[in-house]
């Protein structure tokens, strides 16, 4: 069965300054998304989805969508603004930009932010699974919460309960720092470094975009539109309790790498130079 990458690349970068989704991190100008379609090609997917904002398109293709097209197909896919409240710039968050693909994947797919390396091996799991998945039979990789951590400010994580390998509930946490404290379930806490955590990588059924329109429905209706976003996790969180889906845990060790602030991106360049040597990017 045909798979389809989906990348969420419409975030403003506000706190890492520029358009970061296309930031070099190789000296030929390479930048982590190069690298990530790289491996879900490897793993097995055969196109690629990017979720951009319209006014960031004609520099997101010139700097990065051009070269990856040369390699995979790919195809462009805006995230609405017609429901922004006047004064709010910032898009309504990753389940809204999911839901903006209804009418463009119609494969099983699987989700990732454009500025996060999830490692080499992230895919091919999430690949197998989704090639064989019925409807409602979703899947994510789960990173130790220590390995994604950013030594240069906070974080927000989807903090995962899991049971016999299937995800129970997400929480999204916001504001952890790099020693892992902070309030969760009302309370100041510190997390374990080995607390499983969502990184937005998630393999879905196009089922998934009806339960989208319905809880964005709901969104719209309830939430405060200045401040508020519609997050994917809690959207699949809710469709788990509510027996329309179930989510596959696969767990990952590997060090994860993003670019939230600034002084994330040497760090980065560093990790991503270092596998090169190793080869295992050769061609690329």
């Amino acid at each position: 069965m045909n798979t389809t990458l989906v990348v969420m690349a419409a975030g403003m970068g506000s706190r890492f300054g520029g358009l970061k989704q296309a930031e070099p991190i190789t000296a030929d100008g390479k930048c982590i998304l190069d690298f990530s379609v790289y491996d879900a090609k490897a793993a097995g997917f055969d196109k690629v989805v990017f979720i951009i904002r319209e006014d960031m398109a004609d520099d997101f293709k010139q700097l990065v969508g051009n070269r990856i097209s040369k390699t995979i197909d790919v195809e462009y896919v805006f995230q609405s603004t017609k429901d922004l409240p006047e004064g709010r710039k910032k898009p309504l968050g990753t389940g809204h930009a999911i839901y903006c693909c209804a009418d463009t994947v119609k494969t099983p797919f699987a989700i990732i932010n454009a500025d996060d390396y999830y490692g080499h091996n992230a895919f091919f799991e999430i690949q197998k699974h989704l090639a064989s998945a019925k409807k409602g039979e979703y899947a994510m990789t789960a990173y130790h919460l220590g390995n994604t951590l950013s030594k240069n400010g906070t974080v927000s994580r989807g903090i995962c309960e899991t049971k016999d390998g299937y995800l129970e509930k997400v929480t999204e946490v916001t504001k952890i720092g790099s020693d892992g404290s902070c309030v969760f379930g009302g309370e100041e806490t510190t997390l374990r470094g080995d607390t499983p955590v969502s990184m937005n990588l998630w393999g879905l059924t196009p089922d998934i975009f009806d339960i989208l329109k319905d809880e964005y429905a709901y969104f719209l209706a309830n939430a405060d539109l200045m401040k508020d976003e519609f997050f994917i996790p809690s959207v699949i969180s809710k469709a788990v309790d509510t027996g329309k889906a179930t989510v596959k845990v696969f767990k990952n060790t590997d060090k994860w790498y993003g670019i939230t602030y600034r002084e994330d991106l040497q760090e980065v360049k560093d990790a991503i130079g270092g596998y090169i040597n190793d080869g295992l990017y050769e061609g690329i």
